[in-house]
Parts: C-alpha cells; structure tokens; sequence
C-alpha cells in the first residue's frame, strides 16, 4: 500500500477565463471542481495509475465532507481525520489565450493538539500495512513545523519510505530527519540551500547540496523535466537530468503532483532508477494537457515516456 499525506486538504476550482484582467467581469470557458492538496492529486494520479493507495490527513466542516464525498466518488480510498474548522477552499484562474495563471490558496483550517495527535495514531496504525508514506503540500495552523520531520523518524522504525513535497521551513526540518526522498520545485530548491541558481550547473549542485543536508535522494522538478541525486543498487550515487520537449499546455496546476505520483508508482513496481525519472516526467507533462490537478490519461504515457531524454551529470561516486 502507498499512502498519501495531504494536511492542507482542500476543494480544488480550475477555471478557465479567456483574456482574464483584474477587475473586470469575465465567464468561464471551462471549469472544474475536485478534492485538492497535494497528497490527494498524488493520490488521485496513483490510482490512474492502478497503485493501492489510501489518502489520509485532516478534513473539517462541510468542505471537509465534500472532500470526503470526491474522493469516494472517485474511488480512491481515504481515511481522514475530521477536525473542527472548516477545510478550505482553493481557486486557480487560467487563461488560455496567454498560458498565465493566479491561484488564490485560503490559509486553512487551526488545528488543535488532540487532533493532531489523533492523526499520528491513525497514520501509524495504517503504515504497518505501507510500503511508502508520500508526505505532501503545507501544515494548517497549529501544526508545529518540524511535525513532517517527526513523522519520518517514527515511519523509519517501521520500515517504511518517506518522500516529502513541501517547503519554507518544513522542508528544512525534514529534510534534517533524512527522508529517503524530496521533490522539491527550483524555488522551493532555492529556499532550502539559500542561494539562487543562475544555470544549469548551479541547479546540478544544488541536488548535491539537498543531499548533504540529510535527504537520501532528491529530486528538483523543473519546467521541462528534473534533475535527480539517486541511489542505484549497490550503493552508488548517480546525477541525472531528465527532460522532454515543451508542448502546448493546458494548465500546469497539479503537474509536480503528477510528476511525484510517477515517479512512487514506479519506485513501488521496482522500476530501474533511469525509468523510474522517465516515467515521472511524462506523467508531469502529460497532466499539462488537463484542467484539473492530478489528471492523466495512461494511454498517452508510453509515447511521452519515449519521448524524454536522460543523461548521467556525472560518474556514480560511491556514497560513504
């Protein structure tokens, strides 16, 4: 089983607004409403995918039960625990005729300490059955930064695989943990190592450097592809950029979660590192082609897998 973290879980709308400027009356051409945060498109994209997974993390209010109900309509497995206050709401504006878009996040629900406790009960419980545990999106109020860093030291003693998506400062405690993967985007990459990345080689160090702040392998989404620190079987460390050819989008909300839920479907089915990074980013680019986060049509896969190109940065150094 995988199972996907979303603390921040919200109701997703997707809307599609030709010419769209500030202060102005526009309709939509297209729309579309669906459970969000990231570990629920994670979730969403494994189960496209035909992966056992269950979604888990923090629902309250009526939102928190229209997330429930998506998510059982959709068939994908969930055990959330209800809090209180109301789960929110999130809204993402694209324009087609200029490829922009604004998303406009609420800042969620406070959580208390005896609900957060309750969800580490209920995660631990389902993580005897787990393989992986993909930790995802940002921490609601009330839920101290290093919580992330805390569940990755008690999953390591179950044995289980603990990727982690996130950012700021819970991604900097985290990371300190030693989760065996992260995925952050570039911005997100820079905010952890403290510096920007002015080309190529920058970014290719910076890899370097999540690894040595504590996380096993990382992978940096970029636009086009990734690059990637791995570990292969036998020990060895490998840097690899993975990337495809641009293509017309749609919408690029959700593209990292498809890209992450790739690259875990992969992993779980023991895929070889190489096609592993392939595989999730033709996912990533595939879900640029719908509104909507975390959709994917598996039929197209094949052709984007044997479209992306891979190439080893350096060669493999034998991890101390």
């Amino acid at each position: 089983m995988i199972i996907t973290v979303t603390l921040n879980a919200a109701i997703d709308k997707s809307l599609s607004v030709p010419s769209f400027r500030l202060g102005r009356r526009h309709r939509t051409v297209e729309q579309t409403t669906m459970a969000g945060g990231k570990g629920v498109n994670v979730a969403r994209t494994l189960k496209t995918l035909n992966q056992p997974v269950i979604a888990t993390g923090f629902a309250g209010g009526p939102t928190g039960t229209r997330i429930v109900e998506r998510l059982t309509e959709e068939s994908i497995l969930n055990d959330f625990v209800r809090i209180r206050e109301e789960s929110r709401t999130n809204t993402a504006v694209y324009d087609p005729t200029n490829g922009q878009q604004t998303e406009i996040n609420e800042r969620g629900p406070a959580v208390t300490s005896k609900e957060i406790e309750l969800f580490r009960d209920k995660l631990l419980y389902l993580a005897r059955g787990a393989d992986i545990v993909v930790m995802a999106g940002s921490l609601p109020r009330g839920v101290e930064p290093d919580f992330y860093a805390r569940l990755i030291r008690d999953l390591r003693r179950l044995d289980v695989l603990t990727v982690v998506d996130t950012d700021g400062d819970p991604l900097r405690q985290a990371v300190r943990a030693e989760p065996d993967v992260i995925s952050p985007n570039v911005l997100e990459a820079e905010e952890l190592v403290g510096h920007e990345f002015n080309d190529e080689e920058d970014r290719a160090i910076a890899v370097r450097e999540m690894i040595q702040l504590g996380a096993r392998e990382a992978l940096m989404t970029m636009p086009d592809g990734c690059i990637a620190s791995m570990l292969e079987p036998g020990g060895d460390r490998q840097l690899s950029r993975v990337w495809i050819e641009p293509h017309e989008a749609v919408a690029a909300v959700g593209s990292g979660d498809a890209f992450l839920a790739g690259y875990v479907a992969a992993r779980y089915q023991r895929q070889p590192t190489a096609q592993c990074l392939q595989f999730a980013v033709a996912c990533g680019a595939e879900s640029t082609r719908r509104l909507g986060a975390g959709l994917i049509e598996p039929r197209e896969l094949d052709k984007i897998v044997a479209e992306t190109a891979i190439e080893r940065l350096t060669a493999p150094v034998e991890v101390p």
